[in-house]
């Protein structure tokens, strides 16, 4: 693995934790990323910056990681058998972003890499990531450029690399006992260590980068919208769905809470508010019905609708 380069990747992901708060602070004016640096007994550690009751963003977290063990979880090993008995190790920058508007979608990114590692054998790593867009009240503008900004930042790696992890995240973001999808979709990958370290590496960087670019100008348009009490309380029954899918499918939280990560950060991820209700369903016509639409994959780039 003489390309291979754990240190590079640990400082492009400390400066994109860095650059990526930064950008979100001048679109808050009432609340800072507070910092949190953590160690965990079973390896590693990490920091952690979480900002919560903001007047545009009422909870999130920005996370950075590097952790590390003798004996993969369960979540981690059982579709790669071959790992089982490997020394590993996993970094990342994981984030997700609730704003308190309900007219601002939820958003979540990250970035992270993986090694497993075993004497006398060559080390098995790839990279992974993406980001999704989690919108209550959609606008066609919006997730438009949010596809826009996730397309242009996979053309220079291939015209397939789009297409691919656009319909992996349609389908890894799908909420089965629903049968919706979470959001609006984006990009996910996983497992990719495609063109060796160099290429993967700048694939990775690519997407993170990106983020910031794709979500900046939607929170910054919809962040004073008017609302009132409805929409406040669709956003609450609507984010009861984001903490459903964390809780039941998410791989990073599985893994995390597996190999005994810190729970705090790990499900950092979670809505600081949200509501259940029994049966509901929205008027028809109404725009909290408009959203049911979305929740489906599309071809965003052009769709007509």
């Amino acid at each position: 693995m003489t390309d291979f380069s754990f240190d590079k990747v640990k400082r492009y992901l400390l400066s994109l934790q860095d650059d990526i708060c930064a950008q979100l602070s001048q679109e808050e004016s009432d609340a800072t990323f507070l910092e949190d640096n953590w160690t965990r007994d079973e390896g590693g550690g990490g920091r952690s910056r979480i900002l919560e009751n903001g007047v545009v963003i009422e909870k999130g977290g920005v996370n950075f990681s590097h952790v590390f063990g003798d004996k993969l979880p369960p979540s981690a090993s059982a579709h790669r058998p071959e790992l089982a008995g490997r020394h590993w190790q996993a970094m990342g920058v994981s984030l997700v972003i609730h704003p308190r508007n309900p007219y601002a979608p939820t958003s979540h990114a990250n970035v992270r890499v993986f090694v497993a590692e075993k004497d006398g054998e060559e080390p098995v790593w790839w990279f992974g990531g993406g980001f999704d867009l989690t919108p209550f009240y959609p606008f066609k503008e919006d997730i438009r450029h949010w596809h826009q900004t996730a397309h242009d930042a996979c053309v220079p790696f291939g015209n397939d690399i789009y297409p691919r992890f656009k319909k992996w995240c349609d389908e890894y973001f799908f909420l089965k006992h629903r049968n919706e999808t979470r959001g609006v979709g984006g990009l996910f990958f996983d497992d990719f260590s495609e063109g060796g370290f160099d290429n993967a590496f700048a694939l990775m960087r690519s997407v993170g980068d990106s983020f910031i670019k794709a979500y900046r100008p939607i929170l910054a348009k919809r962040k004073e919208t008017p609302y009132g009490e409805r929409e406040r309380d669709f956003q609450l029954y609507r984010r009861g769905r984001y903490a459903e899918f964390n809780l039941v499918f998410d791989r990073g939280t599985l893994f995390g809470l597996q190999s005994g990560g810190r729970t705090e950060s790990i499900l950092m991820s979670m809505p600081p508010l949200a509501s259940w209700k029994y049966n509901w369903q929205p008027e028809p016509g109404s725009a909290e019905s408009d959203l049911y639409q979305y929740l489906q994959p599309a071809d965003w780039l052009n769709e007509k609708r």
